[in-house]
């Protein structure tokens, strides 16, 4: 009789675990391109989102330095970059500040977001294309050039970096939903992320902040020469 009941009760939670995946798995619907589509060409004025097409530019392709190409961006990874602008509950700062100490213009965008809304906008930057990539700025610069490809290639042993292709991929087309693609991206912005990993305005490098330990062992020249190489690499 408790060989039967002992079955029976192993039968039932089974079967309550396959229905509570079920249903967790029912609660996540999938994300709305369209909508996303509209929260990038319109945003949302009534919750305080502004269009990400003023800055980002038509199709994430941004024609202004200061704002980095999105198109192209794989879903999770967007999703994980703007909950880091976000603060947290029970915190006073996001992962990604201002190096100096403020919040970013990104700061008031996301702070109304809800999950849904990045789903969606990360599912259709992601299915966009980058149309107008950047290139390096000083290529004629034969020292300059072969520092960032140095640096690219190999690292800095003496000052433990190692190279960026490790992560970012030789062809600058980085890891999928960890390490974000660099090729044809603005060399300012870059190297702003640079420095703002090295000043500690952005904490989110994952491995406790692997590209802020990186980053401060790293020049300024360095990182202009690196950030360079990086946006022309084809």
């Amino acid at each position: 009789m408790k060989q039967v009941f002992s079955k029976v009760l192993l039968a039932s939670s089974l079967v309550m675990g396959l229905t509570a995946t079920v249903a967790h798995a029912a609660d996540v619907t999938p994300p709305d391109i369209q909508r996303g589509e509209t929260l990038y060409m319109q945003g949302d004025v009534s919750r305080g989102i502004l269009a990400c097409v003023a800055c980002h530019g038509v199709g994430g392709n941004s024609a202004i330095p200061m704002y980095p190409h999105v198109a192209g961006l794989p879903e999770g990874y967007i999703v994980s970059q703007l909950k880091n602008f976000q603060v947290p509950a029970g915190q006073s700062k996001s992962a990604r500040m201002s190096i100096d100490g403020a919040p970013t213009m990104m700061a008031p965008v996301v702070a109304q977001m809800t999950d849904a809304d990045m789903r969606d906008l990360a599912a259709y930057i992601s299915q966009q294309k980058l149309t107008s990539p950047a290139f390096a700025k000083q290529a004629n610069d034969l020292d300059f050039v072969h520092r960032g490809r140095e640096i690219w290639r190999a690292g800095i042993p003496e000052r433990n970096v190692p190279a960026c292709a490790s992560c970012h991929g030789a062809d600058g087309k980085g890891m999928p939903e960890q390490f974000p693609a660099l090729s044809g991206q603005h060399p300012e912005y870059i190297l702003a992320q640079l420095q703002a990993f090295s000043e500690g305005a952005r904490t989110n490098g994952g491995a406790e902040n692997m590209m802020g330990t990186i980053a401060n062992r790293m020049s300024n020249a360095d990182m202009k020469a690196v950030a360079d190489y990086a946006a022309g690499i084809r």
